[in-house]
């Protein structure tokens, strides 16, 4: 789960998705395309629209992403198009590069809508921006669970 500064989006995607397939063996991250947050915990408001979910993701911290991880991961998932830029930019091969998808892709497929920043909104576009990442979310781990059935 990517976004960028790893503080609010990708935070509350992780959260969710973890919480989805805790009964699946999968590896759920996040991390910002920028270094603005390194090392800090997820922003309050992400914390407090999680928890209202019973999502803790209080312990998360903050972490750039980097090439390693388009190496480790089988998806990757930006919250919008910059970000969908900023990752393309680290792939060094096609095969990275299509594991790279905007998350809201996987609930509305073709549309290549985004997932608006709340940082600098009030409280009401954390929810907002949970309630996206929860029916995407939900679409990814129907998904994973097919797959791992196949």
């Amino acid at each position: 789960m990517v976004c960028l500064g790893n503080i609010c989006r990708s935070p509350l995607a992780e959260g969710i998705l973890a919480e989805k397939c805790k009964d699946l063996p999968v590896l759920v991250d996040s991390a910002g395309t920028a270094a603005y947050h390194v090392g800090n915990a997820p922003d309050i408001r992400s914390q407090q629209v999680a928890r209202i979910h019973n999502i803790n993701i209080e312990n998360q911290k903050a972490r750039q992403l980097k090439h390693e991880d388009l190496k480790c991961f089988d998806l990757i998932f930006v919250m919008d198009k910059q970000n969908y830029k900023n990752a393309i930019q680290l792939a060094k091969s096609e095969s990275e590069k299509e594991k790279i998808q905007l998350i809201l892709n996987s609930s509305n497929p073709g549309s290549n809508l985004e997932v608006p920043d709340p940082y600098y909104g009030g409280d009401d576009g954390f929810q907002y921006v949970f309630e996206l990442l929860d029916k995407a979310c939900e679409v990814i781990k129907n998904q994973l669970e097919k797959d791992f059935n196949e």
